[in-house]
């Protein structure tokens, strides 16, 4: 099983993604490793990613997704995955659930100004809000509550097993 923590830059997907990962003992994908150099200089700059930029990268994670359960491994993986489209590459053929984090663009806007180091600063923020189409088919959650409160009402809503022993070393 795959679960999908998804929203728009600064809405939490890495630090609650690790956070629910941990819990469950599975393994942990962060989107974001897998961006081409080319894209990583576009986000860093400012300038929103086209479809484009985004089937390749895509369709790598996909890639990796395919491996790691046909190995035996449950995954989650923090994606924004803002469009449908990018949700069913994703997905394809795969048993992935989705967790949609909402949240206001203001709230988004200071989640990102307070945090350091990443590629994507604020300056992405609208271009995500105006690419984003909101799932029908997720738990959806407020991004205001804590990253562990988050992680437990996914683990609880979802019903998804902790420590799961498909994740042992093969």
């Amino acid at each position: 099983m795959i679960v999908l923590v998804m929203g728009v830059s600064g809405s939490g997907k890495t630090t609650i993604g690790e956070a629910l990962a941990l819990k469950l003992g599975w393994k942990y994908l962060d989107a974001d490793d897998y961006h081409p150099v080319a894209n990583v200089v576009k986000m860093r700059a400012g300038v929103p990613l086209e479809d484009s930029d985004r089937w390749p990268w895509l369709e790598k994670i996909h890639e990796e997704l395919v491996r790691l359960t046909a190995a035996g491994k449950n995954v989650v993986l923090a994606c924004s995955a803002l469009k449908e489209s990018y949700r069913k590459q994703l997905s394809a053929g795969l048993d992935l659930r989705i967790v949609y984090l909402r949240g206001s663009y203001e709230v988004m806007r200071c989640h990102i100004e307070r945090r350091h180091g990443h590629f994507a600063g604020a300056s992405i923020l609208a271009g995500q809000f105006a690419d984003l189409e909101e799932p029908k088919d997720a738990l959806v959650l407020d991004v205001t509550a804590t990253p562990g409160e988050i992680a437990d009402q996914v683990i609880h809503q979802l019903n998804l097993p902790l420590g799961s022993s498909r994740n042992q070393p093969i």
